[in-house]
């Protein structure tokens, strides 16, 4: 199996898990919190305990590259149109370039902004729902990461009956906090899963339309394996967000309510604990609620972060301009312990005033075991050469 990403407090504008509370399940140390007289717990990640054959690398200084043709002959023709019937629930998204990345200030590690040329491929429209993935789970027994009982192996000391499974749940605050103080909107809630996204107490009936969440990278790519599809590079998704447009600052164009209606579920009030739902939605809403964009894909704004294929590291290498992979080991110099794949388009969580990372040049990060209650993904398919 892969490895594995999550989230960290880097800057107080990035609503993807922060680090502090990340749940890792190896190698993780069991923290108990009283309060008010009830006992809470969460997972502090101190990186992932793995086979032999799976050591993580050292962490890279530089972004290494994958070879770049050598000559104008050895580059394959651009793959333009589409070469059949698309699949269903699949938009095809032709070939070509574009401008990558944001010189926006509050994303530095989406700098430089840098050209880059992609094949086509066809890319869901939605974000996976919970309608697919229990299909999924239906059909091949699947278990998910927050299923799955913590072995005790990996936290030596610690009290079995606090090794259960679950994941992390966006709480709101009763009040104003301090927004570097994540521990006050986040919290390891027991039960929690894709089926009960909040815990046991929450469900998803009535909602199979809904994005899938409390999935991990792991999760998402097993699901893209069994469907026979894979996980979007980093610059495959940012290509199908823009939605033909140019460095444009939304998925839909420059102005943020065109004609005074919002266009994404994001957070509208005082972030964490009063969102007024102007855009209809407190928490996740139907797939494809908002206006598609220029490519006729929907929620590539919003609703909920979605899993990409690439290994986390700030800032961009540009020596690959031709269906750049990214880099070949994952660093992030906060936690530079912690492996990470990429999340891009934010979620309802996100905020003008908190967190911008919705816009489709900006970036977030993960941990690939760690699932959240914002948490989601989307696959894509290349078609096969000749």
């Amino acid at each position: 199996m892969p490895q594995k990403p999550r989230k960290s407090a880097q800057d107080r504008r990035e609503t993807t898990v922060p680090s502090k509370i990340s749940w890792r399940r190896p190698a993780a140390i069991l923290v108990l919190f009283l309060v008010g007289g009830l006992t809470t717990f969460a997972m502090i990640g101190q990186g992932p305990k793995r086979p032999p054959k799976e050591t993580l690398p050292e962490p890279a200084t530089e972004v290494k590259t994958a070879p770049v043709p050598s000559s104008p002959e050895s580059i394959p023709p651009l793959r333009i149109a589409a070469p059949g019937p698309a699949p269903e629930g699949m938009v095809w998204i032709p070939g070509g370039a574009f401008l990558m990345g944001s010189d926006d200030a509050t994303t530095p590690d989406a700098m430089p902004i840098h050209k880059v040329t992609l094949d086509g491929f066809w890319i869901d429209k939605t974000e996976v729902t919970n309608r697919q993935f229990e299909q999924f789970v239906k059909e091949t027994g699947y278990i998910t990461v927050a299923e799955k009982t913590p072995d005790p192996k990996d936290f030596p000391g610690a009290p079995k009956e606090l090794l259960v499974p679950g994941s992390l749940v966006f709480t709101p605050p009763a009040g104003k906090v301090s927004l570097s103080e994540h521990y006050a909107w986040w919290r390891y809630v027991p039960g929690a899963n894709w089926k009960h996204p909040e815990g046991p107490g929450s469900s998803i009936e009535g909602h199979a339309d809904h994005p899938v969440v409390q999935v991990c990278w792991d999760d998402a790519l097993a699901y893209a394996v069994w469907a026979g599809k894979r996980l979007p590079t980093e610059a495959q998704w940012e290509y199908a967000a823009r939605g033909g447009l140019e460095q444009k600052r939304f998925v839909w164009g420059d102005e943020l309510l065109p004609q005074g209606k919002w266009q994404v579920n994001n957070w509208q009030g005082d972030f964490p604990s009063q969102n007024t739902a102007a855009d209809g939605y407190v928490k996740t809403a139907p797939v494809g609620t908002f206006a598609p964009n220029g490519y006729g894909l929907v929620d590539m704004a919003g609703n909920v972060w979605e899993w990409c294929a690439d290994w986390y590291q700030p800032g961009y290498q540009t020596a690959r301009d031709r269906d750049p992979q990214g880099p070949d080991s994952s660093y992030d110099p906060a936690e530079p312990q912690i492996p990470k794949r990429v999340q891009r388009g934010g979620s309802f969580l996100c905020s003008d005033l908190y967190c911008t990372r919705y816009l489709p040049g900006a970036r977030g990060k993960g941990a690939t075991d760690s699932g959240t209650s914002h948490t989601g993904f989307r696959c894509i398919l290349i078609p096969r050469k000749g």
